[in-house]
């Protein structure tokens, strides 16, 4: 096995490691009631730093936590912990986020913002990973990242609970519906990409924009993606989730969005 699990240095347990972990997540009420049940059965866990970004007080770092379960397998969370608050605003708390998929975390990690602007092309330099963007900085902004590949690398991970649990924090009005909630309660596994092409207008407020393809497959080998769309052009520049089931959709909503506030 790759992880090295050893007995912790402290007395604390996995129950106990676990525990702490979803306490301090704000947001562990999404993670599936299957995923705590099966982590409750833990023998042994190895906790390490994935990836790291600090810069000018402003800090994000992913934690990788392991659990060897009772049945022999392994189950991980990724949690990430930063300072950034909403228009890339140093927090004087910390925040603990908790993932069970590793591209969720990089997805959660890109949305924040951090206190100096950056180009097309800038990324983390722990990761790879872009980690944000300052649209004040510019007119327009695209959407960085590398293009999807042109096969996919499907992932099977709870995939039905993936869209099930995406479709739940969408909050846009006209967001698939349940016939679509339906077909993709059949997915067997799926890829997160950010999406790359045309510039999206912003105006000089602070907004960003970003644009993610949920790829799905199908139990009957079909393919389904939704597109989400998050961005900053909200009252109190919160962060607001908006799910549309054809990428023109969705980039026609990021153009309204940023017509509204420019």
């Amino acid at each position: 096995m790759s992880v090295p699990y050893e007995t912790p240095k402290t007395p604390e347990t996995p129950e106990e490691h676990l525990e702490g972990l979803l306490g301090q997540a704000l947001n562990s009420f999404e993670l599936p009631d299957e995923t705590i049940a099966r982590l409750e059965t833990a023998l042994a866990f190895d906790s390490s730093l994935r990836s790291a970004h600090h810069s000018a007080g402003l800090y994000r770092e992913t934690h990788r936590h392991t659990f060897l379960l009772a049945d022999g397998q392994a189950l991980t969370l990724w949690e990430l912990r930063h300072n950034t608050g909403p228009g890339g605003v140093q927090r004087t708390e910390i925040c603990h986020e908790l993932y069970v998929e590793e591209g969720e975390a990089r997805i959660a990690a890109s949305r924040l913002l951090p206190s100096t602007g950056c180009g097309p092309g800038c990324a983390d330099t722990t990761d790879g990973r872009v980690p944000g963007c300052e649209p004040s900085m510019l007119d327009t902004v695209r959407l960085i990242v590398a293009p999807a590949p042109l096969q996919r690398s499907y992932a099977p991970d709870d995939s039905a609970d993936h869209a099930r649990r995406l479709l739940r924090r969408a909050e846009n009005g006209d967001r698939p519906g349940g016939e679509t909630a339906a077909l993709l309660c059949s997915a067997v596994a799926h890829q997160i990409t950010q999406a790359f092409g045309n510039p999206c207008r912003t105006s000089t407020t602070g907004l960003c924009f970003a644009l993610y393809e949920h790829a799905f497959l199908l139990g009957d080998g079909s393919e389904i993606s939704l597109w989400e769309v998050e961005h900053t052009a909200t009252p109190d520049r919160r962060h607001m989730c908006e799910v549309y089931v054809s990428e023109a959709t969705a980039r026609a909503a990021m153009e309204r969005r940023a017509s509204r506030t420019s």
